[in-house]
């Protein structure tokens, strides 16, 4: 199976649109024409522009359109489509049964802290308060049996933080009954997302992408209908959702697959934001963990071949808690 390197954005599956390249006769230096940051295609006033400035310069410039991204593999029969081996099933639907709710937010905070007797003179970098004093939130918060000055330090990393404050970020959060150290980001407990309900489909299809002649491709297609947030979402009831950005195919190896599996059932792969594509709010969104797009081709930056994709979408995953050591769980 090819491996998983970066994946795009919500929105990027659309086409190049008007770009521009330079070329130049045999044996005269090619100046490719680029946007001004380097990174996306040239606006045709600028790049007509450009290719005058660079006639003036003794370089003869031809502008042509930026060949479009391939993001569809051929068609595929339905016999064509195999399981991954190694994966359990073909579909993975949003559970209906919503996370079990956990002990108040004062036991969520003190299950996965140790109380420090004697705190350091340094800032708690939630409120920006000393340590040795009370809590920002003074007054803000009145929780029963935390008071504003008791200081805590988290089990695994060692961050120390007023009590106060940390349960005024997990007020704020999810509420899943899980903790992110807002200082190195280690997460304590299971760590769940916003992620609307829908469906996810993973399968193998027979065709090769680039650099990967000799291997097959796990495809995953998403699906989240339509519908209004009601649940779940942190701004509230009532944000209405466009339909899901089309997921092409995803090629890399089993174990990958099963971890993006997991993020799945923990609802971190979408949330709910503005899109950076098109600046459409209250839509479906990537949610930092990237997926490949691009199918035939890497024009966007969102294809194959890319040899770092794997380790990257493994640190991405290791960022919201899931890791390869959740299978053995």
């Amino acid at each position: 199976l090819p491996g998983l390197n970066n994946l795009n954005r919500p929105g990027t599956q659309r086409g190049a649109g008007l770009g521009a390249r330079a070329t130049v006769p045999p044996g005269v230096p090619a100046l490719p024409v680029k946007n001004l940051n380097g990174t996306g295609p040239v606006h045709p006033a600028l790049a007509g522009m450009t290719g005058i400035l660079m006639c003036a310069a003794g370089l003869p410039v031809c502008l042509t359109r930026a060949p479009k991204p391939i993001l569809h593999p051929p068609p595929v029969s339905k016999s064509d489509i195999k399981p991954v081996p190694g994966v359990n099933g073909i579909c993975r639907k949003t559970k209906k049964k919503q996370l079990k709710k956990s002990k108040t937010p004062e036991d969520v905070v003190r299950r996965y802290i140790q109380k420090v007797k004697n705190p350091p003179d340094e800032d708690c970098t939630i409120c920006m308060e000393r340590l040795v004093t009370s809590s920002g939130y003074e007054g803000v918060l009145s929780p029963r049996g935390i008071k504003p000055e008791l200081v805590g330090k988290l089990g695994k990393c060692g961050h120390m933080y007023h009590l106060l404050c940390l349960l005024a970020m997990y007020n704020n959060g999810n509420k899943d009954g899980s903790l992110q150290c807002p200082t190195c980001k280690a997460i304590y407990g299971e760590k769940t997302g916003t992620q609307p309900p829908g469906k996810m489909e993973f399968h193998l299809i027979p065709h090769s992408l680039p650099g990967y002649t000799d291997s097959k491709t796990i495809r995953i297609v998403y699906d989240i209908p339509t519908g209004i947030q009601v649940r779940r979402d942190p701004r509230g009831a009532g944000h209405p959702l466009p339909v899901t950005p089309n997921v092409p195919p995803i090629p890399d190896p089993r174990q990958v697959l099963k971890l993006l599996i997991v993020a799945w059932d923990r609802r971190l792969i979408f949330t709910i934001g503005t899109s950076n594509t098109t600046g459409e709010s209250d839509t479906v969104v990537w949610n930092e963990i990237h997926h490949k797009t691009e199918f035939g081709s890497n024009l966007t930056g969102h294809g194959y071949p890319d040899p770092n994709y794997l380790d990257n979408v493994l640190a991405e995953l290791l960022a919201q808690g899931v890791s390869e050591a959740t299978l053995k769980d």
